[in-house]
């Protein structure tokens, strides 16, 4: 959703944080609060990739700031809010991003792997929500948080076992944190996200779907609206959530997808 729709960035003056933000849709969530006027925070865990997107995004004006981090670590995770509030003195929104989607089936997730997807995909979120819920709370400052889902946590594929325990979780989280601190003005929303095409999903679909370079041409004839989902709709659909202009909406886990649950011929 661009500027125009209210005259001004529509997160001018904002400090958000973006976990997973250094690929992905994470990176784009960064770009795209950037443009809207965002001071942003974000993590990951390869360093030199971090530190290449701050680099590129301040020398075009803007105010980022890599923190590398491991979310599935609570320390570090707690620790990411703490640096940004280091940093630029506060937080105002949050965007988990963060995500895991190796593959496992019930009969061969290892307990190691199902311990991964935990990790990453719902205690890494649980604790950056405490902490950054902590900072607004101590400030009566409203603040807006964003979880990034995914459609899958309704059911998904029978090779996502520990990765949709893990997202219904999140899901669960969402609306459980939203209603807890509704009076503290912490807006908390999810977005169910959908296939979408980012290189994360170009990794999965070669290492466990014996895809080729043309993986995504394929998977956009198969789909209804003939293309996958894009990280800048995505991000800036996060970007609108995160801002003042989705007014009062909290604890609404969205479907961003062409899939219809319950749908069927």
């Amino acid at each position: 959703m661009n500027s125009y729709l209210s005259g001004a960035p529509l997160l001018e003056n904002s400090v958000v944080l973006v976990s997973g933000g250094t690929q992905g849709v994470g990176a784009g969530v960064v770009r795209a609060a950037a443009r809207e006027g965002a001071a942003v925070a974000f993590t990951g865990r390869r360093g030199d990739v971090g530190s290449a997107l701050q680099d590129e995004l301040n020398a075009a004006g803007h105010s980022t700031h890599f923190i590398e981090a491991d979310v599935s670590d609570p320390d570090s995770a707690r620790g990411s809010v703490e640096r940004t509030v280091d940093r630029f003195g506060r937080i105002d929104a949050l965007c988990n991003a963060a995500g895991l989607t190796t593959r496992g089936t019930l009969l061969d997730t290892t307990p190691e792997l199902f311990d991964h997807h935990i990790g990453v995909n719902l205690r890494g979120p649980f604790f950056t929500m405490q902490a950054a819920v902590q900072n607004m709370v101590s400030r009566s400052a409203a603040g807006t948080i964003v979880n990034v889902i995914s459609i899958a946590e309704h059911g998904g594929q029978s090779f996502l076992a520990p990765y949709v325990a893990a997202k219904a979780g999140l899901a669960g989280l969402t609306k459980n944190a939203a209603y807890a601190h509704r009076w503290d003005r912490s807006r908390i929303n999810g977005l169910n996200i959908g296939w979408t095409e980012t290189e994360g999903e170009t990794e999965i679909q070669k290492r466990f779907h014996g895809g080729d370079d043309d993986w995504a041409a394929k998977a956009n004839d198969s789909v209804p609206m003939g293309k996958l989902g894009q990280v800048d709709e995505i991000a800036d659909f996060v970007v609108l959530l995160l801002s003042s202009r989705s007014g009062v909406v909290t604890g609404s886990v969205i479907d961003w997808d062409q899939t219809i649950i319950g749908g069927q011929d």
